[in-house]
């Protein structure tokens, strides 16, 4: 289908005397194209659409007065992101999915309500391909190169001499950046990014002083197990150190020490706390009574059976986007309870499940997920609600191996499968293979008989590693 076509039109209204102005901006519509049978495209536009106007004289019956603050620009979401990439002619539909993943699934960005957001390393790599790879990152060089491919695949451009043109000056271009020193390259970025990661005084200027030795200049420093982030020119003297992300370093600051939220249901206290990977909520897990075995290294090379009452730790991660003022003890009860049951789908007679990953909040039933595009709906979500978003899902991709899912372990709902092998069918749970005896079809296999089979492979590895321990 054609695409739409837009005009980008400012609409002025203008008083005889010229002291009043009012104006508007936004996009007419000319052609309506695949528009004409896709009529939801506003739900990802921002755009104000503008009716079709001509100059003259209008009579203005009554005017609104309404305050207004102007607001930054919205975050690309996928849709406008792609339409941005269509406006600067960079990319073509078969590339537009790859875009997108990579600079999600690289770390350059992270996805918060359906919209892209910048990581430090995605401010980092820009601010460094900017400065010192400016050409290659002009849009007009992508476009250029894109209309070259385009020649090339239709046979009017010589694919060698294209090549051959891009590498000779960035080959040069490489060569001139290997040369520089990395105190260089990082001064280079201090300049660059600036107000995104230093404080700004009254004025707008950039402050550097260092908070704790009121002597040393803050700079970007660069470690290989950390990655990149802000430390004092005094160092070792001066030891200050703080995230690149201003936001994270007021989060860090925030909880600088462990907030007291309140009492869990297992009667222990629940802190919430910052760390290396952001802030989560932590309190004390009561496990059940069991047998550890404790070996003595330093008289006997013997083994002791104790029994004991386990105390763990349990940290639960809080999903991006929620706000770290907002979350009391009934919020930080409701984290710690999941993954929670919503109840059953009537669909399927399963069981749907609300929990956390790393791409934030979604549901589980069965092999269908739905992600929960706005997160703070994870507080509020229902089980209709819940069905309406699973229906809309589309079933997981399940691996060619798998022959036969015999559904979820009745003790901790992990998936129990049938998977095709090297040297014959096999059941797998968790890390655990358990072998099919030849006469049986693992097509018949079931649910019971599978943990039967499970159970066997239990005692096959405990007795395995019982024996190596002896012959020790």
């Amino acid at each position: 289908m054609e695409t739409a076509k837009f005009d980008r039109n400012t609409i002025t209204i203008e008083s005889e005397d010229r002291k009043t102005l009012c104006k508007s901006s936004g996009s007419v519509l000319k052609f309506d194209g695949f528009l004409k049978v896709y009529s939801n495209q506003s739900k990802d536009d921002d755009e104000q659409i503008l009716p079709e106007m001509s100059k003259g004289p209008i009579n203005i019956e009554a005017l609104i007065d309404e305050q207004h603050f102007t607001q930054p620009p919205p975050r690309y979401s996928e849709a406008s992101l792609v339409k941005k990439l269509e406006e600067l002619g960079i990319g073509r539909p078969s590339t537009y999915a790859s875009i997108i993943s990579t600079i999600a699934n690289r770390g350059y960005t992270e996805i918060i309500n359906k919209r892209f957001f910048p990581t430090d390393r995605g401010k980092l790599i820009s601010a460094f391909l900017e400065k010192l790879f400016s050409k290659y990152v002009d849009y007009n060089f992508t476009a250029g190169l894109e209309d070259q491919l385009d020649e090339i695949t239709s046979g009017k451009e010589s694919w060698l001499k294209v090549l051959e043109m891009f590498w000779k000056d960035f080959n040069s271009n490489v060569s001139e950046v290997k040369e520089k020193r990395t105190r260089e390259v990082l001064d280079l970025l201090n300049e660059s990014l600036g107000a995104l990661i230093f404080d700004t005084d009254k004025e707008g200027k950039i402050v550097r002083k260092c908070q704790l030795c009121d002597t040393g200049t803050l700079s970007l420093k660069n470690s290989f197990r950390g990655g990149a982030f802000i430390g004092c020119s005094n160092y070792p003297e001066c030891k200050f150190t703080r995230p690149l992300s201003k936001a994270k370093a007021a989060a860090q600051s925030q909880l600088a020490e462990p907030k007291y939220l309140g009492k869990h249901e297992n009667g222990n206290d629940i802190f919430l706390k910052n760390g290396r990977f952001g802030p989560y909520l932590q309190y004390e897990k009561i496990l059940e009574e069991n047998i550890k075995e404790e070996k003595t290294k330093k008289r006997k090379k013997t083994n002791k059976k104790k029994t004991e009452v386990n105390e763990l730790l349990k940290n639960v991660s809080i999903p991006k986007g929620i706000e770290l003022e907002s979350i009391g003890l009934e919020k930080a009860k409701f984290l710690c309870s999941l993954p929670k049951s919503l109840g059953i789908n009537p669909e399927n007679q399963k069981e749907i499940t609300l929990n956390t990953g790393r791409f934030g909040p979604y549901l589980k039933c069965e092999n269908k997920s739905a992600r929960i595009e706005n997160v703070e709906e994870i507080f509020s979500i229902g089980l209709n609600r819940a069905i309406s978003l699973i229906a809309e899902a589309k079933p997981g991709r399940m691996s060619s191996s798998i022959i036969k899912d015999l559904g979820e372990h009745p003790e901790d709902k992990k998936p129990v499968r049938i998977m095709k092998g090297q040297y014959g069918p096999y059941i797998k749970y968790k890390s655990l293979n358990a072998t099919i005896p030849e006469e049986k079809d693992p097509v018949e296999v079931t649910m019971e008989e599978a943990l039967i089979l499970i159970e066997k492979r239990r005692e096959y590895d405990k007795n395995k590693k019982s024996k190596g321990k002896k012959k020790k």
